[in-house]
């Protein structure tokens, strides 16, 4: 079994990181170097408990389809997602959150198990545990960006509201004056 642990800081609240974790058009965006897309079952939106998602893309010159399954969600902390139907003999894919101050620690858990017994393992070891391991990164890189982009316009946003009442309340004072 081939285990790989990632750990990601993310400037963005914890509960706009869970959800753009479980964002499948973010996900489909992450992956456009392979040209993944969800073609079954929920194909947008968030994913949530009980859904499944086939996905389709195209590594090592060919296309693969893959369908998971939600198996739970604990929001905005946890939820995993584990293969029903495709190349490895098994995958299990946990997704942890902690709040971090204003930020977040994303930890990802990924174990997989490649068929065909020795010569799987042979390749696990060689290829694919590393490959994995670089588009689970991938992945997580575009998530964080996204998350801190959306929290840097929110903050400017309310930070112009607050501008913004403020120069009312003095405009307000002014004219009592």
């Amino acid at each position: 079994m081939t285990v790989i642990d990632l750990v990601t800081d993310i400037d963005a609240p914890i509960e706009r990181v869970f959800d753009l974790a479980r964002d499948l058009d973010l996900h489909a965006r992450s992956m456009a170097h392979t040209g993944e897309r969800a073609v079954a079952g929920r194909i947008t939106g968030l994913a949530e408990v009980g859904d499944t998602v086939t996905w389709r893309a195209r590594h090592f010159g060919r296309w693969w389809s893959l369908t998971s399954r939600i198996t739970s969600v604990d929001a905005p902390v946890r939820f995993e997602d584990v293969q029903e139907r495709g190349p490895f003999a098994c995958f299990r894919h946990e997704h942890r959150f902690e709040r971090l101050g204003d930020g977040t620690r994303m930890h990802d858990h990924w174990e997989h198990r490649s068929p065909l017994g020795a010569l799987g393992r042979m390749v696990d070891a060689l290829v694919l545990g590393r490959y994995m391991r670089a588009l689970l990164v991938t992945r997580n890189d575009a998530l964080k960006r996204e998350a801190e982009r959306r929290a840097r316009e929110a903050r400017a946003a309310t930070q112009r509201a607050v501008n913004n009442a403020d120069t009312r309340l003095w405009t307000t004072a002014d004219l009592n004056v």
